[in-house]
């Protein structure tokens, strides 16, 4: 990957509690060490945050994803007012997952617009730039006034696909607010496009789904921004098998994975669900799922803005 240019200010990488693995990852890619971080905790649940090396004048990554509990979301925020009070020269959030970003409007009266609140919350705290893959809502983009780096996981997730070497591939969608998202796959593809009409009894649970296309004899895969309590993914999966599809896989860019997500994916018709490490998940509690690192991305993404370069060109697939 691309050198970092000397003459410029140094980069500095840190990493929250829980996203230790991927930061480490992205200094690797990088070539320098991760930066060094104590977090004090204290018995009640309080915690402290302290840089453990001069970061006065560097340009700073913090790498944090903000899923549950809200005690990532708070690491990153002290995290970004140390550096502030440190005398960073700029400070980046790298935000892989980008939590509370399905609360992104008012869809029913005396609601809060949680992707808003946790925007002004990043803004307030101090950050110079956000650094976030997969937005659940391309608009979050704009409840920032500073530049948001939106990068894409299909640009790990092509590739792999490709290998696969499927020759009857048809690209789904769970359901139809991913269809934009699942086109730009099936045009990549050149393959047709099948879509699942869901309707919900409540949050996290599907009442009843239907699929618009073929999918007879299709090695179909599935596309989604995020996987949560797995309920629509593996139904959609089910009903892809029992309308005569040859394989399913699924796609995401998020394993969330709450709640009864591990035991409904080992129980349904997917053959495979290929995540990325934008939260850490153990693949042991759950054999059907297979990680891919965007470690390489970030780190390519981090050199052009350091040295002022476009990020969309080499690698963005929209």
């Amino acid at each position: 990957m691309s050198s970092l240019n000397s003459n410029l200010p140094p980069i500095k990488v840190f990493s929250g509690t829980k996203s230790h693995n991927l930061a480490q990852a992205i200094a690797d890619a990088l070539g320098i060490e991760l930066g060094k971080m104590n977090i004090q905790r204290f018995s009640d649940g309080e915690f402290e945050v302290s840089f453990e090396e001069s970061i006065r004048g560097c340009e700073v990554y913090l790498v944090q994803s903000t899923f549950p509990n809200a005690d990532n979301l708070m690491e990153l925020l002290l995290m970004i007012d140390a550096a502030k009070r440190a005398s960073a020269l700029s400070i980046a959030a790298v935000v892989p997952y980008f939590g509370w970003a399905r609360q992104d409007r008012k869809d029913k009266p005396r609601v809060s617009i949680a992707a808003k609140l946790v925007a002004d919350m990043l803004s307030a705290a101090g950050i110079d730039r956000l650094v976030t893959m997969d937005l659940h809502a391309d608009q979050i983009q704009g409840f920032f006034n500073v530049p948001v780096d939106h990068l894409y996981a299909s640009s790990v997730f092509i590739p792999y696909i490709k290998s696969l070497g499927l020759d009857n591939l048809t690209i789904a969608t769970p359901d139809v607010g991913g269809a934009k998202r699942a086109n730009i796959y099936a045009k990549q593809f050149n393959a047709p496009l099948v879509l699942c009409h869901k309707q919900r009894a409540k949050a996290n649970v599907v009442e009843s789904m239907t699929i618009i296309g073929d999918v007879t004899d299709r090695d179909v895969i599935l596309i989604d921004d995020m996987v949560d309590t797995a309920g629509t993914i593996t139904k959609a999966a089910n009903l892809m098998k029992e309308n005569g599809a040859r394989t399913v896989r699924a796609v995401a860019s998020h394993a969330v994975m709450s709640g009864p997500a591990r035991q409904r994916v080992m129980d349904c018709a997917l053959d495979e669900i290929v995540f990325t490490d934008s939260i850490p998940f153990d693949v042991a509690t759950c054999p059907k799922v297979h990680i891919l690192s965007i470690a390489e991305t970030f780190a390519r993404t981090i050199t052009n803005i350091h040295n002022n370069r476009s990020i969309s060109t080499d690698y963005i697939i929209k």
